[in-house]
């Protein structure tokens, strides 16, 4: 296997430098945390799943011209990806109150909201991840007023298309977290869909008995979350060609 250098490393994937200029490999780990990596743990073969239900709605969502960062899938666990300068902002979308807004407002798990709410959360596991507001955002710097117009109209629209598409195949989609990057294109900038969308980061209900299938089971002890992650792949269609555990990460350049 060609060997790379690894350029970064997070809870849930590796970036290594790509085949070509402009490029990064971005590979899916097994590795399961939550809480702020309070709680660690390995899902197997969740690396594999991922990736294949980020790459399957990665394309649908170029299919309708939302711009992302996916060029195509290398291999079980690994994707080429466009190298983007990532904005230190996480957006999340809510249409049915669960996780942290429950908590915060005493509004009963599985209430559907009144309309979809967006909210900005600071990328820094050191504090947390704290929720910030648009001032805070413009004024700090980490996004300008146009960047922040562009991550909510493409938020709102990739809403709209993936409630439809799970909606079709007996899912709700409750609510997800998605991250955005700066993509330079001859001197021109702009911004475009990153990281991965994947059970890790959308929470998604059987749409007739609210069972959980998502990185919930983890975080709540529920069990079965291999089979909850391999079920929403077999209703899009896509469960990987091979089994779990197949493919080794590359090794890396000293």
């Amino acid at each position: 296997m060609t060997r790379r250098r690894r350029i970064y490393e997070g809870k849930a994937k590796i970036l290594y430098e790509g085949p070509e200029p402009g490029t990064l490999v971005q590979y899916f780990k097994d590795d399961a945390t939550a809480f702020n990596a309070q709680k660690k743990g390995t899902i197997t073969g969740k690396g594999v799943l991922n990736n294949r239900i980020s790459e399957y709605l990665m394309q649908k969502l170029g299919e309708i011209g939302i711009p992302t960062h996916f060029v195509r899938r290398l291999n079980m666990r690994e994707q080429l990806v466009r190298e983007v300068e990532i904005i230190p902002i996480e957006v999340v979308v809510r249409n049915v109150a669960a996780g942290s807004l429950t908590k915060r407002f005493g509004i009963p798990e599985g209430t559907p909201l009144p309309r979809s709410i967006v909210e900005y959360y600071y990328k820094n596991d050191e504090l947390g991840d704290p929720m910030v507001s648009e001032e805070h955002i413009t004024a700090f710097g980490w996004a300008a007023p146009q960047d922040l117009d562009d991550m909510l109209s493409l938020a709102l629209r990739i809403n709209d298309y993936l409630s439809g598409l799970f909606l079709g195949i007996g899912l709700k989609l409750v609510d997800f977290k998605v991250e955005f990057g700066r993509l330079w294109e001859n001197e021109e900038m702009r911004i475009v869909l990153a990281d991965e969308i994947s059970p890790d980061n959308c929470r998604l209900w059987d749409s007739k008995t609210n069972e959980k299938l998502d990185k919930d089971r983890f975080r709540q002890d529920l069990g079965n979350v291999a089979e909850a992650y391999q079920e929403v792949a077999r209703r899009l269609g896509i469960l990987p060609e091979a089994g779990p555990g197949d493919h080794t990460p590359p090794k890396l350049v000293q």
